[in-house]
């Protein structure tokens, strides 16, 4: 396995920690850091006018990621 694909599995890996460790952090009694469904809910509530611009993103952020730890 070259290097560069041993940084890039390390960065998905450091990214998925952190982001279990802001869960856990949120998760807590009387946090005001909001869960991941909470922000994902805002997210998808945004529009400009009729377009839903919010669900279009995490729909793209959803392609992205799979595109990027699924194809191979």
């Amino acid at each position: 396995m070259s290097t560069t694909r041993l940084l890039a599995i390390a960065a998905f890996v450091a990214v998925l920690v952190v982001a279990l460790g802001v869960e856990r952090a949120a998760r807590r009694p009387d946090s005001k850091i909001p869960t991941l469904a909470a922000l994902c809910g805002f997210v998808m509530r945004y529009r400009v006018g009729r377009l839903p611009v919010g669900r279009i993103a995490m729909f793209s952020f959803w392609w992205w990621l799979g595109w990027h730890l699924l194809a191979r």
